[in-house]
């Protein structure tokens, strides 16, 4: 989760700064905007009578205090000068509403009148045109003004850097005849907001040498930001040194960027100590450090933070619980996703924040699309996050024409799709073999939705092609794409060459993987099934050889399942499971069963030149298997069983998994690495198509 506080932007402008010390008058707090020139009412009537009895500058200021700057604009331009007062009231007014063509009538007006102003009415027309984005404008009177302070030039430099104009924004900066801390900060932060926290962290080197500024905690928080982007630990150490020596090492905000730059240079448990010790800790904090364990692969530990945030008696936020669902769903963690959604039930949530649209992901990738569905239902106008978590959810699930259905309900809801939906609906085509529909979705992006293609939806299409066969195609597309094709795109070739045994391409596509990511050990076993199925053991040795001389090992298969809140792992060849026996056992009942209703084990794609016996029993303990006879031992009949694994199934599991379906008359859910299959009754959602 990105972080929701960006620690290294000033609060304040320089001009805002010095509002209560300047000499002028200045406009004060206006009143609730009233009805004006609606009727004859006593407002209008005072107006009109000041403007009759060429009393224009009392109008204005009356119009000022009410809000209405049109009007008081068009009083403005019926005299040819007006006082100082007067222009302070209208440019006050035009920075609150932000207001760029009113500033420039009002700048103009003052040009013509030759009026003599006060530098802080020069230095706020610069910083409503910097408010504004209009720089340009902005320079212009920054050069024209006959004297400048210290606040005009910060009010300058501040504005190119928000914008990002780095290069005239030090310019500006090095010619400075006197610098603060807000200028410090302002260069600094912007260096660090646009991506170059070098160029930060050389600044503030020049910036210790300066020894009439002393660093305040907006600045520390930009160098620590810069610190974090470029992951120095040995650089937020010393200004950690340097914010104790300081004393400011008591404020929230700088304990808080502390936090941040430890956990972001990798060091976390020296982040939980500063967290431990920030004594008002508010609910973007907690979320930040769970969020932290979450990305450094401490799950336990950041659930366990999440608990202690709830017994702290602050309230955890939409971006809290967006974090724990999606930890939820990436490790399918079902039954604690439940948990949450009840806490967020009871608490009350905001039923269109992005939370709810975190709830419909962890279901669907959970397997639970029944839940998934009453949750978007349950939303009252569900936004483009909810639609596509639902739209891909069904494409995974094996209900491609579910998820087709809903995305034509999206077009007549007038959502508008962006290239994430389409991924989902491309995704839906391919899982059901539907070509011609998913070519003309894919056609539809650019023609109909006026969106640009990405290598997704080209690895979308292409990988459509090549399961259907049609190669010739899928290269011509990979030929005529605008970007270079990435690793998802080539696996995807690879893997319609190992439905069609299509070597040549499968060599070519593996060769392009390797170039890519050449320690992905997958690129290596699916061209060695390939090499395997065809019989070139001569081809495969090769590649076995490949591996070791590249040092890739296979990741091993692992498949587990939850059991009243337990889960448990399973992986070919572990013997740490005290029913063991019982499983082998039963698997071996089950492989006869499923023989005499037709099962026939598929042995093409195991690695090894031997006899068929040996190559039948080389399946029979994969994980899953393993996985799915514990469930069915530990469970009631008809209970519905739900295993997950790493890897894609293999052929043989995916059809014995069918056959035990239908002997002993369960529905068994099985989400690999690619897609969830549903199996009942001896057939499969994918319609072993996947």
């Amino acid at each position: 989760m990105r972080s929701i506080r960006r620690h290294f932007q000033p609060l304040i402008t320089p001009y805002e700064r010095t509002i209560s010390t300047s000499s002028e008058p200045f406009f004060r707090t206006p009143k609730p905007e009233k009805t004006f020139f609606k009727s004859q009412n006593s407002e209008h009537a005072i107006v009109k009578r000041l403007c009759r009895e060429n009393k224009h500058d009392e109008a204005i200021i009356n119009l000022c205090e009410r809000s209405r700057l049109t009007e008081a604009i068009q009083v403005l331009d019926r005299i040819e000068s007006s006082s100082p007062l007067v222009y302070s009231n209208l440019l006050q007014l035009c920075l609150q509403q932000k207001a760029l063509e009113p500033t420039k009538r009002v700048h103009n007006h003052i040009k013509r009148s030759a009026s003599l102003l006060g530098i802080s009415n020069f230095n706020r027309i610069i910083d409503i045109y910097c408010k504004c984005g209009s720089l340009v404008d902005a320079r212009n009177v920054f050069d024209e003004m006959p004297e400048r302070d210290l606040c005009s030039w910060n009010t300058i430099i501040s504005g190119y850097a928000k914008m990002g104009r780095l290069k005239d924004a030090r310019n500006l900066f090095d010619e400075m005849p006197e610098r603060d801390n807000f200028s410090w900060t302002a260069i600094i932060s912007g260096y660090v907001r646009y991506g170059f926290p070098n160029d930060a962290l050389q600044l503030c080197r020049i910036m210790s040498k300066d020894y009439n500024v002393k660093c305040n905690k907006f600045t520390v928080c930009s160098v620590l930001a810069a610190s974090a982007a470029t992951q120095s630990l040995i650089v937020g150490k010393e200004i950690h040194g340097h914010i104790v020596r300081m004393g400011i090492d008591s404020d929230t905000v700088v304990w808080s960027a502390l936090s941040d730059m430890y956990g972001k240079c990798g060091s976390l448990d020296e982040a939980k100590h500063i967290f431990d010790k920030t004594s008002d800790k508010d609910v973007v904090t907690w979320t930040a450090m769970i969020d932290r364990f979450f990305k450094n692969g401490r799950k336990e530990e950041g659930f366990l933070l999440f608990s202690e945030l709830l017994k702290s008696g602050s309230k955890p936020n939409e971006f809290t619980f967006a974090g724990i669902l999606n930890v939820c769903a990436i490790y399918n963690l079902e039954s604690l996703g439940r948990q949450v959604h009840g806490y967020m039930a009871r608490i009350g949530f905001n039923q269109s924040s992005f939370a709810a649209s975190a709830l419909i992901h962890m279901y669907c990738r959970c397997g639970n699309l029944e839940v998934a569905e009453r949750v978007f239902k349950w939303i009252p106008k569900p936004d483009l996050a909810s639609w596509t978590s639902l739209i891909n959810g069904y494409a995974q699930n094996g209900q491609p024409e579910e998820s087709l259905k809903l995305f034509e309900s999206l077009l007549d809801s007038g959502t508008k799709p962006d290239h994430i939906t389409f991924v989902g609906v491309l995704s839906a085509c391919t899982h059901s073999g539907l070509v011609d529909k998913g070519l003309e979705y894919f056609n539809s992006i650019k023609e109909k939705h006026g969106l640009a293609y990405t290598v997704d939806h080209y690895a979308c299409v292409v990988d459509l092609l090549s399961r259907s066969g049609r190669f010739s195609e899928a290269e011509d597309m990979i030929k005529k794409m605008p970007m270079k094709p990435d690793k998802f795109l080539w696996a995807s070739v690879l893997a319609g060459c190992k439905i069609h045994g299509n070597l040549d391409l499968a060599k070519r596509a593996a060769e392009a993987l390797f170039k890519i990511e050449p320690e992905n050990a997958a690129t290596y076993v699916t061209l060695s099934n390939i090499y395997a199925a065809a019989g070139k053991w001569a081809e495969v040795a090769k590649i076995r050889n490949l591996m070791d001389v590249n040092k890739v090992v296979k990741k091993p298969g692992r498949s587990w399942t939850e059991i009243k809140r337990k889960v448990y792992t399973f992986l070919m060849g572990d013997t740490s499971n005290p029913r063991l026996n019982e499983i082998r056992e039963l698997l071996e009942e089950l492989h006869k069963k499923s023989r005499e209703e037709g099962y026939v084990p598929k042995t093409d794609y195991v690695l090894h030149d031997v006899e068929d016996e040996q190559k039948e029993q080389n399946l029979s303990y994969h994980s899953e298997k393993l996985a799915i006879a514990f469930a069915i031992l530990v469970t009631p009949p008809g209970t519905s069983i739900k295993v997950f694994k790493n890897l894609r199934t293999c052929v043989d599991c995916h059809t014995f998994i069918k056959y035990v379906s239908k002997v002993v008359s369960r529905k068994i859910i099985v989400r690999d690495s690619s897609r969830f299959h549903c199996f009942e009754d001896g057939s499969c959602s994918c319609k072993d198509y996947w």
